[in-house]
């Protein structure tokens, strides 16, 4: 069986690109997070701890969104995933999306995204 948490459209601002005005200006990024974990001990007891806190797991993917510039946000992406694979050992899988609407494209587009999945079985 696995629970899970999501947190989706996390609206951010980053750097990351590879052209010099997207690390110069910086752009609106959206993050969504899916956590798959076990999370019936918790409920049975009401108990936090015993879950992922999700505002915790929202402050890890800001942080990196809002960090270092990369040129790809597949390296944010898997950055994200991979960091909250090992802050929470309870998680089975991680799935991190990438939105960048902005992204510099000369046709008209809603979304440009990129998805990273960890679980533990790829993380050894």
């Amino acid at each position: 069986m696995a629970d899970r948490i999501e947190i989706t459209g996390i609206r951010l601002r980053g750097r990351h690109g590879a052209l010099p005005e997207e690390r110069e200006l910086g752009q609106e990024f959206a993050v969504d997070v899916i956590a798959w974990l076990d999370f019936a001990p918790a409920a049975a007891g009401d108990d936090l701890k015993k879950t992922v806190n999700y505002a915790e797991l929202a402050g890890l993917a800001a942080r990196i969104v809002e960090g270092e510039p990369r040129d790809l946000i597949e390296t944010v992406a898997a950055e994200i995933a991979e960091e909250a694979m090992r802050a929470y050992p309870e998680l089975f899988a991680v799935e991190v999306t990438i939105h960048k609407p902005q992204a510099p494209i000369d046709l008209v587009f809603d979304d440009v995204a990129v998805v990273a999945r960890r679980s533990r079985k790829s993380m050894h």
